[in-house]
């Protein structure tokens, strides 16, 4: 009888900390975008000097001051901005646009670009952190690790640039810029392929480096060196014994890569002139727009939370497994 209660003592335990640590994510999401309103507000000009035509005159763009409500202090329109964010009215941009419609268009093909890299670079840092683990201190290993070293400290941008020239200028192979279809995604998946790789090659030195290094601890585990004492093959030992222990740390670093990916893509997208959200985000910083700033922060924000929660889950399973 006492079996169901001391079960569900861990689940109620995990849950309670999930809402402890969304809670305080939270918090920090609307810090945050106070940040960014405050930010914007620094700027020279304003969302009404911005977006104002040629010619048009002062009484004018003061009208659309008053209409955009950059009349009233920031601390108000913040406020009014964030009383809308639990129903998911993400406010009005410059421009007269509903800035859920503006992002959301643009946001599931950010997505698709981030997830493609995501998953690129947990398979190649998975596939090159256990060949090297499986040779430690070999040939392979030493290639891989400098190699992996190297590629983190290159900015996606430089990426980009070299892909475009080597991949599309010099060869011809690939498209330099995405074109967009009639849904508004890009034209031909072939348009994927530079973004992907351009977000994917600096993040996968990165996680190359945490699972190899991860790996090594384990290694170093009771249980894996009773495993190698009683003859098992490296490549079981490995899979079986090592990489499970792993894991938890594997996962927390590529949940990290998550705010890496969506951070650079805004860099990415504008060189590639990718339907994402950075070409909309550019566009707003250059108006001035607070709400489409906030917007898209907002919707990052609560994707990486939900990566890092899930990082935290696989991390707490796999603890619980173990013990």
């Amino acid at each position: 009888m006492d079996k169901a209660p001391r079960a569900r003592a861990p689940v109620t335990l995990l849950a309670a900390r999930a809402g402890l640590v969304v809670l305080k994510r939270a918090v920090l999401l609307a810090v945050l975008l106070a940040l960014v309103f405050g930010t914007v507000e620094l700027l020279p000009g304003d969302a009404a000097d911005a977006t104002s035509e040629r010619g048009e005159s002062a009484a004018d763009t003061a009208a659309r001051r008053r209409l955009l409500g950059l009349d009233r202090p920031v601390v108000e329109r913040f406020w009014d901005w964030m009383s809308g964010l639990p129903t998911g009215d993400l406010g009005v941009s410059a421009r007269g646009e509903q800035v859920t419609d503006l992002v959301s268009s643009a946001f599931p093909n950010t997505l698709l670009l981030g997830g493609l890299a995501l998953l690129l670079t947990a398979v190649v840092s998975l596939a090159l952190g256990c060949w090297a683990a499986l040779r430690p201190g070999g040939r392979a290993d030493g290639l891989i690790s400098g190699t992996a070293t190297a590629v983190l400290a290159l900015p996606e941008f430089v990426v980009a640039v070299a892909l475009v020239l080597v991949l599309s200028l010099w060869t011809g192979w690939l498209p330099a810029v995405t074109l967009t279809g009639a849904d508004g995604t890009p034209a031909d998946w072939t348009m994927l392929i530079l973004p992907v790789l351009a977000l994917t090659i600096p993040q996968a030195g990165w996680n190359v480096r945490i699972v190899r290094a991860a790996l090594a601890d384990e290694a170093r585990a009771p249980h894996v060196e009773a495993a190698v004492l009683d003859g098992l093959p490296p490549h079981r030992i490995l899979t079986h014994h090592v990489l499970p222990g792993a894991l938890p740390t594997i996962a927390a670093g590529l949940a990290t890569s998550t705010g890496t990916l969506l951070g650079g893509a805004v860099v990415v997208e504008t060189i590639f002139n990718y339907p994402g959200v950075g070409s909309v985000l550019a566009s707003a910083v250059t108006d001035r727009d607070s709400p489409v700033i906030a917007g898209v922060t907002a919707l990052s924000g609560a994707v990486l939370t939900g990566v890092l929660l899930l990082a935290d889950l696989v991390r707490d399973l796999t603890a619980g497994a173990r013990r």
